[in-house]
């Protein structure tokens, strides 16, 4: 297994965005026509990742012109030149291919409010009690 992580490794890419299932994303794919070379953008919802390594893909759906049209990217490809989040989803599963037989209203995907990460605020420091005067009374009554 080692040896193949090894063989994989110079071919992944650096960076790349956190996104998963429920992402709307921006994919930016270099597109040869011709002598001609341009970046195709394809901006859609995640609906599925899979695989790992360089064989890892995801699938994005977007509705156009009132057709779904869904296109498997790789996600370590070349020809896959940049991906952007523009919106992070709030779902319970990993593949949302429940989202074909829906449209509308029923095909929505609530935003995540926070980044995934749960920020506890600091702890109080405990109350220090007061110090009882030296001849067992209490330091309000040893005062007056």
């Amino acid at each position: 297994m080692d040896v193949l992580r090894n063989v994989e490794a110079p071919h992944l890419k650096g960076e790349l965005p956190k996104f998963g299932s429920g992402d709307t994303v921006r994919v930016a794919v270099r597109v040869v026509e011709g002598e001609k070379v341009r970046a195709q953008l394809f901006q859609g919802v995640v609906i599925a990742r899979s695989g790992s390594g360089t064989r890892e893909t995801f699938t994005v759906r977007k509705i156009s012109d009132g057709v779904a049209v869904e296109r498997v990217f790789p996600v370590h490809s070349p020809n896959v030149t940049e991906i952007e989040v523009i919106r992070r989803g709030r779902v319970r599963r990993a593949k949302l291919t429940y989202l074909r037989g829906r449209k509308g209203r029923s095909a929505r995907i609530r935003e995540r409010a926070y980044d995934g990460r749960i920020k506890h605020p600091a702890p109080k420091p405990a109350a220090v009690p007061e110090v009882a005067a030296e001849d067992g009374g209490d330091a309000a009554a040893a005062e007056q």
